[in-house]
């Protein structure tokens, strides 16, 4: 199992989120870049991953206890993206398992990887 630790999502990357949508699109793609670099460097691309789902263990360590934690999901579709594409597979095959900690500075979303037995 392979984990990757990243910054915590910002709520601009809801699907909900107010904003024009090429500034929505280009933070995204950030998004989206930065989990497949996160993803190379934990070495993901190792995991044996087989050939059906994909378990994703996702940490949420907000900064604050300001956020909706129900609305952290929402946050995850580029870096599940990002994820993907370093692993080479298509994002269907992923079933998150989604964990909500305690705030802490600086927060972060902690996503262990690993194959359904």
């Amino acid at each position: 199992m392979k984990t990757i630790v990243m910054p915590f999502p910002p709520s601009s990357l809801s699907g909900h989120a107010k904003g024009h949508w090429r500034a929505k699109a280009a933070e995204t793609r950030q998004w989206r870049d930065h989990a497949w670099m996160a993803a190379l460097e934990a070495g993901a691309r190792k995991a044996r991953l087989g050939d059906g789902d994909i378990v994703l263990r996702v940490r949420f360590v907000p900064p604050n206890h300001r956020s909706d934690r129900t609305n952290f999901p929402n946050r995850m579709k580029p870096i599940f993206d990002g994820i993907a594409d370093a692993l080479k597979v298509n994002d269907r095959r992923f079933l998150p398992k989604y964990e909500f900690a305690e705030s802490e500075k600086p927060g972060r979303v902690e996503i262990t990887i690993g194959a359904l037995a």
